[in-house]
């Protein structure tokens, strides 16, 4: 019983088996289970009461992880010590981080290594206990499925079958052995004997015989066996039939994990994306919260980087362990080395019935991914994926590097790496002339790349007569593509982005379709909600300097992808007569600080406050005999003073959005070098200077917005300016002026967003406009939404929050660093 303890224990514990890079922690196991089979069976032999028997295989135990790990610390390399129980206690604790910070299978550290001995050190006492002492075989099972509890529960596949059945059939020896056991207690088998009486014959005398008769228990155990293979096939068959709950196929044979370098493969992108947009239940696909005060740029899942002729895919993704996600940084974003870069952070919170999302919808590009499981990342394309788990049900955070590349750059990127080229510009040779003779003319007089991609982005949503219709046939085929492009010209987001990502290889641009979902819309300030509907396809360019570049060839608004927004970089530039760029012309040096005006309070003796020795020994005798209101008053006014920072935020930002419209730029510090013969003179202001008027529709835009979050009213990023207009003259009580001025503000950023021509409206007049709406705001909510409004606008309550806590994190860091610095200075 001894013996069959153990096996049953060591088959058991093969179902760890995913938990782990290597395969040293099954000698780890293995030698504790001796030893605590050692411990056990001296107990029993010395005739100890069953409590002992415990305590012994604990003891062993103990001696074997001393002698294993702990040798140059314990007694004679066996007895403990109090040097190799901290040992051992360090060592636990190292392993309870590296299991916390790396994802199923670990690597085999001293720490894991020891926590896996112990693990199925201690369910071998329990089995060695239950089967052995007290003759309680059964219940010894409830150990060893335990063992089968951990990686069901860190691994979304569990455990194979095979690994399944050897603890099964561990399991069912060890009762056939106590089974066996309680038989052979009785002593040897008794043969009986019976006395027999044949039919007489005519004649002759009846004569009782006795024969010997032994009883055949071969019939029995044949039973026994069948039974338990019967029990054993139906335990393992059942499940792996039931759909759903095998993620790799009946019994694992659709596929699995081997060693080394394996092939990443998912259904086709590009079928969910046409399946998730006409779901009628539009349902909640994630939700998020960013940091990012320009607002959140779209999820990226895929990058589809070949194009075969008929269909986008991805290159076939070859995955190893080095790919895991680690908590470091992921290595840098291709081409990003020019342009401006700005660091956000994202928390994604993707809803638990999402199903089978392998992929991480992430902003582009991903610098540091913190999430539970085994995930991985794809360097060449930063995508991030999971062999085995998925999303849904899932919180984590990204952090990522979003790039802000001004129309300048783009146009003067240098040459192309040859990779690049040979990767992202190739086009299969069927493609019909007329596709490659449509991109030239598209683009025809157009001086750099960009100014291309810039153009063909421009024919897809404006120019070229296309029509956005979900109810267009998903394409199949080349043909698909060529009949969008010069007959129907109708389709949803894949048509007019594999067709544009096509364009631009034609050209000559390095190329790729990227698929995921737009930023969703806002439904509090920095929280947002993404939705089916919002799954998206989009084309991404290369430009050395910055990298892999976002465009939007698909209508936008009402009439087409909702949510969907083009980048700034490609959006025509409004002059404002200082540049040729506009508002990519640099921006004005700060002023000095002499020149603001701010003066410095002295410190002199003037401002002193003595009071001299009477007045030290008042100050000491009001602290302990009398009642002071200073700490009372101070405490108030600091909490005056913390209520008042939402609402001094919204006015200094309001203050500050107009005062950029309705004033000239100061003129630069200092001689600055001519680079244009147009410009003017540097340290006057340019005499042609005049306000931005799409600029001023944006903020006025803005500042509308912001109004009605702070009043409680939605706002939905998906609508168009009119249908915004639309839906709030609706539910407002509007006069005739707030009628008219809600309307001028609409017609003006419907001209900024939609429209090269300019908005006739000044920024004064767009500025009373807004007022107007905001007093109307007002005027059809409550007495206390609208004190909410004043004091703590929603709009900035959250940029609040996010500032404090910023601000907490910093402190909490430095107050670490210094108290690490001793120990730091002792170690060198």
């Amino acid at each position: 019983m001894t013996v069959m303890a153990g096996l049953a224990t060591l088959a058991g514990s093969i179902g760890l088996y995913p938990l782990f890079e290597e395969a040293g922690w099954f000698g780890a196991g293995f030698g504790a289970v001796l030893a605590v089979a050692a411990g056990g069976l001296l107990a029993r032999r010395l005739r100890l009461p069953a409590v002992f028997n415990l305590l012994a295989g604990l003891l062993a135990l103990l001696l074997y992880l001393n002698l294993v790990y702990a040798d140059g610390r314990a007694w004679l390399a066996v007895i403990p010590s109090p040097e190799s129980l901290r040992h051992l206690a360090d060592l636990n604790e190292a392993g309870w981080q590296a299991a916390n910070r790396y994802a199923a299978p670990v690597p085999l550290l001293p720490g894991i290594s020891m926590m896996a001995a112990a693990g199925v050190g201690l369910v071998a006492v329990l089995v060695d206990l239950l089967a052995v002492r007290l003759r309680r075989s059964a219940p010894a099972g409830l150990p060893l499925l335990a063992m089968y509890s951990v990686p069901a529960a860190v691994r979304e596949d569990g455990v194979s079958w095979l690994a399944f059945g050897v603890g099964a059939a561990g399991f069912l020896a060890l009762l056939m052995a106590d089974s066996r056991e309680r038989v052979g207690g009785w002593g040897r088998t008794v043969t009986t004997r019976r006395r027999q009486r044949d039919v007489p014959l005519a004649g002759t005398e009846l004569r009782p015989e006795e024969s010997a008769v032994r009883l055949d228990a071969a019939a029995l155990a044949a039973s026994g066996r069948r039974i338990a293979v019967g029990a054993v096939a139906v335990a393992v068959l059942v499940p792996a039939a039931v759909p759903g709950l095998q993620p790799r196929g009946f019994l694992g044979l659709g596929g699995g994990e081997g060693g080394g370098t394996q092939t990443v493969t998912t259904p086709d992108p590009l079928v969910s994306l046409k399946r998730e947009l006409t779901r009628l239940d539009d349902s909640v696909v994630l939700t998020y919260r960013t940091d990012d005060p320009q607002g959140p740029d779209y999820l990226r899942l895929y990058a589809l980087d070949r194009f075969d002729g008929d269909r986008w895919t991805y290159s076939p993704l070859r995955s190893s362990s080095k790919d895991r996600l680690t908590g470091d940084d992921l290595p840098p974003p291709p081409g990003l080395s020019a342009a401006s870069v700005r660091k956000v952070r994202t928390k994604v919170e993707v809803r638990p019935e999402v199903r089978n999302m392998t992929f991480l919808p992430v902003p582009y590009a991903p610098s540091k991914v913190s999430i539970k499981g085994d995930w991985r990342v794809h360097g060449p394309s930063l995508m991030v994926y999971s062999l085995r788990d998925s999303a849904g049900g899932r919180s984590y955070t990204v952090e990522s590097l979003r790039a802000e590349p001004t129309p300048a750059q783009l146009a003067a990127a240098g040459n192309y790496p040859a990779e690049i080229v040979s990767h992202y510009t190739a086009v299969p040779k069927n493609i019909p002339q007329q596709v490659r003779q449509l991109a030239q003319d598209v683009t025809a007089g157009s001086a750099t790349a960009f100014r291309q991609a810039v153009r063909l982005q421009r024919w897809f949503t404006q120019t070229g007569g296309f029509t956005y219709d979900l109810s267009a046939p998903a394409p199949q085929h080349g043909s698909d593509l060529v009949d969008f492009l010069l007959h129907s010209k109708r389709g949803y987001c894949e048509q007019f982005a594999a067709s544009m990502a096509l364009m631009a290889r034609i050209l000559g641009i390095p190329s790729r379709v990227a698929m995921g979902y737009t930023p969703g819309s806002e439904t509090k300030p920095g929280e947002w909600v993404v939705r089916s509907r919002d799954a998206h396809a989009w084309p991404e360019l290369y430009f050395q300097g910055t990298g892999w570049v976002r465009f939007e060839p698909t209508p936008s608004g009402t009439a087409g992808q909702g949510t969907a927004d083009a980048p700034g970089y490609t959006l025509p530039a409004v002059s404002t007569g200082g540049d040729s760029e506009g508002r990519n012309a640099p921006a004005p040096e700060s002023s000095s600080p002499a020149d603001d005006g701010a003066a410095v309070p002295s410190a002199g003796p003037g401002n002193r406050s003595d009071t001299g020795p009477e007045g030290a020994a008042a100050a000491q005798e009001d602290e302990e005999g009398g009642f002071s209101a200073t700490p009372w008053l101070a405490g108030g006014l600091l909490v005056l003073l913390l209520l008042a920072v939402p609402m001094t935020l919204r006015v200094v930002t309001r203050r500050r959005r107009w005062a950029a419209l309705t004033a000239p730029p100061p003129p630069a510090a200092g001689p600055a070098p001519e680079r244009s013969s147009g410009r003017a003179p540097s340290g006057a202001a340019s005499p042609e200077w005049e306000p931005d008027p799409a600029g001023a529709a944006h903020a006025a835009w803005r500042e509308m917005r912001a109004d009605a979050l702070d009043h409680g009213f939605e706002w939905r990023s998906s609508d168009s300016p009119r249908a915004t207009a639309r839906r709030l003259g609706e539910l407002l009580e509007l006069d005739a002026a707030g009628a008219r001025a809600l309307t001028r503000i609409a017609r003006a950023e419907e001209l900024a967003r939609y429209s090269l021509s300019r908005s006739p409206e000044r920024p004064e007049v767009l500025r009373a406009d807004v007022r107007t709406v905001r007093e109307a705001f007002a005027a059809s909510v409550g007495r206390r939404t609208r004190w909410r409004a004043r004091l703590l606008p929603p709009s900035t309550m959250a940029q609040t929050r996010e500032t404090l806590r910023s601000a907490g994190d910093r402190v909490l860091d430095v107050t670490a660093r210094l108290n690490d610095l001793p120990g730091r200075l002792r170690r060198r």
